[in-house]
């Protein structure tokens, strides 16, 4: 089918998205677009409309809302496995964050709608976590510590308030700090890493949080998890480091590392918070692998 399937997340952006939707695609429709539309109404509707577009034989849909619209409509097309049809994926970017676009532009929004007027596309990767109870994708990045706890009480209190939300949750985490071992090995390791850390972030793109450039060296391109991790920091270190999250230095400290990964296994033993694209779960983790130009995206 060559009608887009547009799925609309009128939560999104505290709001904004069901304030600008109706007009923007309004405008996509003038300028010859094909464009059905359909709007989720609670938390994980946006992942079964997708499913159900899908069978239905949908291959170009178009995310509506934030990266967490975009994440649920992943993983319902994926909900069976990487599909047999091949799917592309466009954006409205009207939600909270955004990160995903800012890879490819500092105007995600006009990127995107160039891009789907022009039917250019590009293929990307994902990242397939696989847990106790079945299996999540990911377009932007898992992560677990630090990230993972600002990220849940980011969500739980201050998701409103955007990217000063997400500022707020870093310095309530950093009172309640916590450094603990997510033991793990990565590709052909045979050992066991029990190091303490701050975070793990596990990336496919570089930016989360809106603007916080956590991985700099990712690209959605090239089949590898970019590894960025950080060691027992304390407190007022890591205060003093926090800043150098905006422009990637932070990867240079003597006590953060990165390398590019195909796969990860996890050895936790009990379930932990994680972040996946801005959405947080607690899962017992089992392994993360790279799918290499997995979906195409409109950008």
């Amino acid at each position: 089918m060559e009608r887009f399937i547009a799925i609309v997340n009128p939560a999104a952006g505290g709001g904004r998205a069901a304030k600008l939707a109706g007009p923007k695609l309004a405008e996509l429709r003038a300028r010859g677009l094909p464009i059905d539309v359909i709007a989720s109404s609670s938390p994980g509707h946006a992942m079964q409309l997708a499913r159900e577009a899908y069978d239905q034989g949908y291959r170009r849909f178009l995310a509506v809302g934030g990266d967490g619209t975009a994440h649920e409509m992943l993983n319902g097309i994926f909900a069976e496995g990487p599909p047999k049809n091949r799917v592309a994926l466009g954006f409205l970017p009207f939600g909270t964050g955004n990160s995903f676009l800012r890879d490819f532009s500092t105007d995600g929004a006009s990127a995107s709608v160039a891009a789907l007027l022009d039917g250019r596309t590009r293929p990307v990767d994902l990242l397939r976590l696989t847990h106790s109870k079945g299996e999540i994708y990911s377009f932007n990045l898992v992560s677990v510590g630090f990230a993972a706890d600002v990220a849940a009480i980011t969500n739980r209190w201050f998701k409103p308030l955007g990217h000063l939300g997400y500022l707020l949750g870093i310095f309530v985490r950093l009172a309640q700090l916590r450094r603990r071992s997510f033991t793990l090995r990565s590709d052909d390791e045979t050992e066991w890493d029990e190091r303490r850390c701050l975070f793990l972030s596990l990336n496919n793109s570089k930016y989360t949080g809106g603007t916080m450039l956590v991985a700099p060296d990712a690209d959605t391109s090239d089949g590898l998890i970019e590894f960025v991790r950080w060691g027992p920091v304390g407190r007022i270190k890591l205060l003093w480091l926090l800043p150098r999250l905006y422009d990637g230095s932070h990867v240079k400290h003597p006590l953060a590392s990165r390398k590019p990964v195909r796969k990860i296994e996890f050895n936790i033993g009990e379930p932990v918070d994680v972040t996946i694209d801005g959405e947080v779960f607690t899962l017992e983790l089992r392994a993360l692998e790279i799918l290499p130009a997995a979906v195409d995206v409109y950008i």
